[in-house]
């Protein structure tokens, strides 16, 4: 089979652009607006509004931000569906020479910098992104390689879909036995609903099960270890095989599959009491605050970071929901003006958690356990595919590699 021949084309030549139909709502005019339509500015949505101005599948490429110079994230998104678009961020699609996943994907693997101006405020330009030179094959395989990345990317997302409903199940399950407090009787009933007896609790203000207490992080048959970084200073102690989470990597995951930074040996025997084995639940208490996620192999992580490592493992999956309900009513506490501090060893330690009655704690561990090991399974399969798709990218682009 011959080889795939590329024709560097410009920008411009190869899309529709609709930067005229960019509309920007101030955060003002936003309030009170019904939240349906997700609402794009340069790096993806920012808000959601009640009504939209674009409909169907799009590129969004970023017009100004911090992110255009330091390049942490993508600078391209593909919007589908319908949706409103600020003046944040350029619109394209592809024309009738272009496929427009494929430019999605070609546009997220070239580096911007020649096209940028301005140093304190980056920006990309109409003009300088018209202007962007890209080697593109023809049409037809242009289709091939989109269907390949696109299948990748779509099953993928299909994985993130369903570890959000069996978390979300668990969630639910969560809920009604420890925030409603109506686990099985020993009828099987509803303990609350069918009139179980509550009893008011006065470190917590309110009334939680007869039979059930409060103990601090510390006192759950498990150890709280605080992470630290090694010098910098000496780069021997990065760049090994030893995960070193930071919140980054904790951000969206259940599990931590894959770290930024990793330690060397002689960077973790800075530390060797710090060691995270698999299934210790690290927390961000620094900085942000109430990022939650297990780990999957030995690990460290920076000091930002407190772990619990557990001796009972019944306290796993029941203290991952307990510190994620924890969290989201402290941070909705300091929305509404009381300021929810950075929290230190000793301030994690001594969170405030419900004791559930142990039968009942042992059987919501065997009920979401299964949840969580699918989720886990499917994380690790993301994980792969990620690479895979990382790895073909870069070669389908430069023809080192074709679609038969």
């Amino acid at each position: 089979m011959s080889e795939v021949e590329f024709e560097l084309r410009k920008l411009g030549d190869l899309i529709e652009i609709y930067n005229n139909k960019r509309v920007p709502l101030s955060a003002k005019q936003r309030e009170g607006l019904e939240k349906i339509y997700p609402y794009y500015g340069a790096q993806g949505i920012v808000d959601y509004v009640d009504d939209y101005i674009f409909d169907g599948k799009y590129i969004l490429i970023a017009e100004d931000g911090e992110n255009l110079k330091s390049n942490n994230k993508s600078i391209c998104t593909l919007a589908t569906g319908k949706y409103w678009v600020n003046n944040h961020a350029h619109i394209i699609e592809g024309n009738d020479e272009t496929n427009t996943d494929f430019l999605y994907y070609k546009l997220n693997s070239i580096s911007f910098a020649p096209y940028i101006t301005g140093s304190a405020q980056p920006k990309l330009n109409k003009e300088n992104l018209l202007n962007i030179e890209l080697y593109i094959p023809s049409k037809e395989h242009q289709d091939k390689i989109a269907k390949v990345l696109t299948l990748l990317d779509q099953k993928i997302q299909t994985n993130n879909q369903i570890n959000q409903e069996l978390e979300a199940m668990a969630k639910t399950l969560y809920d009604y036995w420890f925030v409603q407090f109506d686990f099985p009787d020993q009828n099987g009933n509803p303990y609350k609903s069918s009139g179980g007896k509550m009893v008011y609790h006065p470190e917590l203000k309110r009334e939680i099960p007869e039979g059930w207490g409060v103990e601090t992080l510390r006192d759950f048959e498990s150890k709280i270890i605080t992470g630290k970084t090694p010098s910098k200073a000496n780069s021997d102690n990065f760049g090994g095989e030893i995960p070193f989470i930071t919140i980054g990597d904790i951000r969206g995951n259940t599990f931590i599959y894959s770290t930024s930074e990793s330690l060397t040996d002689l960077g973790a025997s800075v530390q060797q009491n710090k060691y995270l084995p698999e299934g210790s639940l690290c927390v961000s208490c620094i900085a942000t605050v109430g990022e939650i996620g297990f780990t999957t192999e030995w690990s460290h992580t920076n000091q930002q970071i407190n772990s619990i490592v557990f001796e009972d493992e019944t306290n796993r999956y029941y203290l991952y929901f307990a510190l994620k309900n924890y969290f989201e009513n402290a941070n909705a506490s300091a929305k509404t003006g009381n300021t929810f501090a950075n929290m230190n060893k000793e301030d994690f330690s001594g969170i405030r958690i419900i004791l559930p009655n142990e039968e009942i704690k042992n059987n919501f561990h065997e009920i979401s356990e299964p949840y969580f090991a699918q989720i886990k399974c499917l994380q690790g399969q993301n994980q792969e595919l990620t690479q895979l798709r990382d790895w073909l990218l870069p070669m389908l682009m430069n023809g080192q590699a074709k679609v038969e």
